[in-house]
C-alpha cells in the first residue's frame, strides 16, 4: 500500500506520526521520570531534563504512604471489567437489531440515546445518587458500575453497528434458509465474523468505564475498601504537601494492569480497526 507514495510523501507520513506519537507519549515518560526523582528534587529551577540522583525508591514507598494501593488498583480493573461484561451483554442484541431489523422511530431512537449520552455525568449525579439511595446500592460496587454501564450502553451500540452492517447478509439468509432462528444465526453465524469488532468496541468501552470511575466513585461510595485507583491517589495529598513522585509511580503502577491486556489483544486491534477498510 505505501508503493503509491512517492519518497517525499512518505518522509511527511511519517514525520506526522512521529510528532503524533510524541505529543502523546510524551506526558507518559514525564510522569516515568517525575517517579524517579526525589520530591524535594521535582520542582528544580531552571528544570532538569536528565539528573544524577533518580532512584525507584518512589516505587517502594508508596505502598506504604497508601496501604491500599493494590486493592485500589484492583477495584479499577474490577469496575471497568465488570461495566465492559455488562455493557457488552446489553450492546450485542440492540446493535445487530438496528443493523438488521426494520421498526418504527428505528434511526431516531438511536440519535436520542446518542445525544443523551452527551450530557456529562455531572449533570445527572444529583438525580443518579437518589436513585442509588432509594435501592440501597451506594457505598458498592454496584454504584458505580450501574452507572458506568447506563452511559456506555449507547456509544458501544452505535460503534457496533456500523460493524454489523459490514458483515453480508447472505450469510445470515442461507442460515434462514437451512431452518436456522435469528437468535442462533446470531450466536453461530454473525458473532464469530463479528469478534474483532467486539473486541475493539469493548476496548473502548473498558477505556471509558476506566475514565468514568473518578466521578462516580467520590459521589456514589464513602468507603476506602471500595474506591478505584483514580480516587484513591488522592490519599498522596497532604495537609502540607503532596508526594507527587509517589503519586506517579502509583499512577504508572496502575496502569499497567491495562496496557498488559493491551499487547495482548493488540492484533485482535488492528484487525477490528482495519476490517472492511480494504475492498478486495
Amino acid at each position: 500500500m505505501m508503493d503509491k507514495y512517492t519518497k517525499l510523501q512518505l518522509v511527511g507520513i511519517y514525520a506526522a506520526v512521529t510528532v503524533f506519537l510524541i505529543f502523546i507519549l510524551l506526558p507518559f515518560f514525564e510522569m516515568f521520570m517525575a517517579s524517579l526523582r526525589p520530591l524535594e528534587h521535582l520542582f528544580r529551577s531552571p528544570y532538569q531534563f536528565w539528573s544524577d540522583d533518580f532512584s525507584f525508591q518512589a516505587y517502594s514507598d508508596m505502598w506504604e504512604t497508601v496501604p491500599l494501593l493494590g486493592r485500589y488498583i484492583f477495584n479499577s480493573v474490577f469496575i471497568a471489567t465488570a461495566v465492559t461484561l455488562l455493557t457488552m451483554i446489553f450492546v450485542v442484541p440492540a446493535a445487530y437489531a438496528y443493523a438488521r431489523l426494520d421498526f418504527p422511530f428505528k434511526n431516531g431512537s438511536l440519535a436520542i440515546f446518542l445525544g443523551v449520552n452527551m450530557f456529562t455525568g455531572a449533570v445527572l449525579l444529583i438525580p443518579l445518587y437518589r436513585v442509588l439511595r432509594s435501592i440501597g446500592l451506594l457505598n458498592t460496587y454496584w454504584a458505580m458500575i450501574i452507572p458506568g454501564v447506563a452511559f456506555l450502553i449507547p456509544t458501544g451500540i452505535w460503534l457496533l453497528r456500523s460493524y454489523l452492517e459490514k458483515i453480508p447478509r447472505e450469510l445470515e439468509e442461507a442460515a434462514f434458509v437451512d431452518g436456522a432462528s435469528r437468535l442462533y444465526t446470531l450466536r453461530r453465524v454473525v458473532l464469530p465474523l463479528a469478534t474483532p469488532g467486539l473486541i475493539v468496541v469493548g476496548t473502548a468501552v473498558f477505556i471509558g468505564a476506566y475514565a468514568q470511575q473518578f466521578l462516580f466513585a467520590i459521589t456514589f461510595n464513602q468507603q476506602r475498601e471500595l474506591q478505584p485507583l483514580p480516587a484513591g491517589l488522592f490519599e498522596f495529598i497532604g495537609y502540607q504537601d503532596v508526594t507527587w513522585n509517589q503519586m506517579m509511580a502509583a499512577a504508572l503502577t496502575g496502569i499497567l494492569p491495562v496496557m498488559v491486556i493491551f499487547l495482548f489483544l493488540q492484533k485482535y486491534l488492528v484487525a477490528g480497526l482495519t476490517a472492511g477498510a480494504v475492498k478486495e
